[in-house]
């Protein structure tokens, strides 16, 4: 199965085996796309359409018809069933940050972008819209829980971090720490850093937001965090015995 297909959930999780039990590799967000490699034991194999990341899904909710339009600009925006905000049924949902939708209706300061599901049009931009701004996106994340594969507002890992960047910017990016390091040039040792270096150990980046501090999805603090730099690196190489492998500009 070769057809090309997009994700209707806020988003979905994408498995290393065909099981529940199996480690959570990515995720798919809201109007992704992505290509049907086989069936097997009620799970997909997928391979995502950004970033070739390949995987196990367990939903049916997809459409093989979508032409996004825009795409969303904050870290979650909340799902109504109606075009009000005072309304009785609000589902508990939300659409993450730079998920792609397409506008059916437009309401009171709300857009329709699936059957009875609204959000508010502020929330929204057009997809083609690009935010240089790289401490703005990642700052939208501080203190979102550390999530191995989550690359959302319920939780994110740190490949994510660097990667979510590049995808609302429509560029492409790798998801894994391991090809990031491949993909970027740069040095592998530094004495002054500044803002915009990504520094790359075994497994783990980070991204300077200025000389001093840089900002990471930290698995031993549990969650998205701005720490100084050098005090990081030698955390890093202390209890993890881990050193820079690379420094690049994002």
């Amino acid at each position: 199965m070769k057809n090309s297909f997009f994700c209707k959930s806020p988003y979905i999780n994408l498995y290393d085996r065909p099981s529940l039990n199996s480690k959570i590799s990515s995720q798919i967000l809201y109007g992704e796309k992505f290509k049907i490699l086989l069936k097997k034991k009620n799970f997909l194999k997928i391979k995502s359409s950004y970033d070739n990341y390949v995987g196990y899904i367990k939903s049916s909710n997809y459409i093989n018809k979508f032409k996004p339009t825009h795409k969303i600009k904050i870290l979650k925006s909340r799902i109504f069933n109606q075009p009000k905000i005072r309304n009785k049924k609000k589902f508990n949902k939300f659409l993450p940050f730079s998920s792609q939708i397409s506008i059916l209706k437009q309401k009171n300061n709300f857009v329709m972008f699936q059957k009875n599901k609204w959000i508010k049009k502020k929330d929204i931009c057009q997809i083609k819209k690009k935010e240089k701004n790289f401490t703005k996106i990642l700052n939208f994340f501080l203190n979102c829980k550390y999530k191995w594969g989550g690359k959302t507002y319920n939780g994110i890992d740190c490949s994510a971090l660097i990667q979510i960047f590049y995808k609302f910017n429509n560029k492409f990016f790798p998801r894994d720490t391991i090809d990031q390091i491949k993909f970027n040039n740069g040095m592998k040792n530094k004495k002054k850093f500044k803002k915009g270096d990504i520094i790359y150990w075994k497994g783990h980046v980070a991204l300077c937001v200025n000389s001093k501090k840089l900002i990471h999805a930290y698995g031993p603090e549990k969650k998205v965090i701005i720490m100084p730099i050098k005090k990081t690196i030698n955390r890093i190489e202390r209890t993890a015995n881990l050193k820079v492998k690379k420094i690049c500009r994002i």
